[in-house]
């Protein structure tokens, strides 16, 4: 009989929902997460931990200080513990303007993108990934697509994709954690992924995917690789010349929306590493 055993095992909380307002005087913020983390600790205890760090620490807005956090919290804490994995997504809440104005205490959700990390703390060491999903995304013309077959077969098309980006970081130790300015790396990576797929006149959405993630890693030094996922959300011309009507090339703007299928495009870009 073969001889065997366990090699790996999780266990934890999952989804546990999280609000906290932040009050500075009349000025609020609002902060809404969703954590996810595998220890071998009572569930309850692992749910209960978190509430309660989120109403002592201050970096919740900071959601990858925060799992950190979480996690050296329970690798101190049980001595059987010996790695700990914490996800967190944060959830959109975006501040109203009103009368010209940004209101103190309300806020509006403008979309279904997320930023979100994952965190694993071990005895070894730390390793941070954070990413932006869901980021829905479309334009109408600027999609050169060349270097393509085209044929019969071929539609004139928007270029449309619901963006997923994931980053490395480097990690020197778990104390120059608090000197990485995540926030600001997420908001970054959010802008040159928008102005790249608006601004390119994309060659293929691999081009454009590759443009995205080199200027990433040429702007912020503290990531080691990037990876998009950016699936074809396709619009195709609808076919009017049964009608008498001119719906291609230039004269096209009635499309028809499509889910399946779709070309889904994913790449890695990663830093050269420099031989010593």
């Amino acid at each position: 009989m073969s001889k065997v055993y366990l090699k790996e095992q999780e266990y934890g909380k999952d989804r546990v929902r999280l609000a906290k307002v932040i009050r500075r005087e009349k000025w609020h913020d609002i902060i809404e997460l969703t954590a996810d983390n595998s220890m071998v600790v009572a569930t309850d205890s692992i749910k209960n931990t978190i509430y309660i760090l989120a109403k002592q620490l201050s970096c919740v807005e900071n959601i990858e200080i925060f799992a950190s956090e979480i996690g050296q919290h329970f690798i101190t804490t049980y001595s059987h513990v010996h790695k700990a994995t914490v996800s967190i997504t944060k959830h959109k809440w975006t501040r109203m303007l009103i009368d010209g104005k940004y209101h103190d205490h309300s806020f509006l959700r403008d979309g279904d993108d997320v930023h979100d990390t994952k965190v694993v703390v071990s005895r070894k060491g730390i390793i941070i990934e954070s990413g932006l999903k869901n980021l829905l995304v479309l334009k109408t013309t600027g999609s050169a697509f060349y270097g393509f077959l085209r044929d019969k077969y071929m539609d004139d098309r928007i270029l449309s994709t619901s963006v997923d980006a994931t980053w490395t970081f480097n990690i020197q130790s778990i104390a120059s954690i608090t000197k990485i300015p995540f926030n600001d790396i997420f908001e970054s990576i959010k802008q040159i992924t928008l102005h790249i797929f608006a601004t390119d006149n994309s060659a293929s959405v691999q081009a454009t995917l590759f443009l995205m993630a080199k200027n990433a890693l040429e702007k912020h030094s503290q990531i080691d690789s990037v990876r998009y996922e950016l699936p074809n959300k396709h619009y195709f011309t609808y076919d009017l010349e049964r009608f008498g009507l001119k719906n291609t090339g230039k004269d096209s703007d009635i499309f028809v929306p499509f889910s399946d299928p779709a070309g889904l495009i994913t790449a890695t870009i990663a830093r050269v590493k420099s031989k010593l």
